[in-house]
């Protein structure tokens, strides 16, 4: 089996550099539809039977254009959310920014997992949705030949795929970075789960 860990195209917030992690608020913009699209091409011919999608609108949104291309199903799961920012949701000043950044810092750089913006989600509070859901699906499909997409977020997808592939770092991912529609496929193997 294998997992496509894909980042959503472009949305209106990424734009208008808002905090947007909860909701239907802002959607794909032209361009993020047009990257959605080219990861639709790019994920052609390859045998992924099933999606799953963050329920925030940017993931549902880029979810749906694969899922049409690729004519399999998708689904909605809680576990792919973007990390929640707490009081900073819906801020676009540079308070807002600063505490972002100096929560990103806390986990990455000081692994304080236990801290959080008021209201909002700790890297503790991540990995128990994320790392279960993920450990279900092998649980699922392991000796298979069935492969899943997942379309979610830069953040939970920069703190989460360390945890769960055997073989990627944060360092890792800050040297390549996770851009917009970007995908890591990951393979099982005896030993855990392998990027590719």
């Amino acid at each position: 089996m294998q997992i496509y860990f894909a980042r959503h195209g472009e949305s209106q917030a990424n734009l208008l550099h808002e905090i947007s992690n909860r909701g239907l608020r802002h959607g794909l913009t032209r361009k993020g539809r047009e990257q959605a699209e080219g990861l639709a091409r790019r994920l052609q011919g390859m045998p992924i039977a099933h999606i799953y999608s963050s329920p925030v609108l940017r993931a549902i949104e880029t979810s749906v254009i694969l899922a049409h291309r690729l004519d399999v199903d998708y689904e909605v799961t809680e576990a792919l959310r973007e990390y929640d920012c707490g009081i900073l949701e819906g801020r676009s000043d540079e308070d807002a920014w600063r505490g972002w950044q100096d929560l990103f810092d806390a986990w990455v750089l000081r692994h304080e997992w236990e801290r959080r913006i008021d209201g909002g989600e700790s890297f503790y509070d991540i990995r128990d949705r994320f790392v279960p859901f993920i450990e279900e699906l092998v649980e699922r499909y392991e000796g298979t030949e069935t492969n899943v997409a997942c379309v979610a977020h830069g953040g939970v997808y920069w703190m989460m795929l360390p945890v769960v592939l055997n073989n990627v770092t944060p360092e890792l991912i800050s040297r390549y970075g996770f851009g917009y529609t970007a995908c890591i496929v990951a393979e099982w193997r005896l030993t855990g789960l392998f990027c590719v």
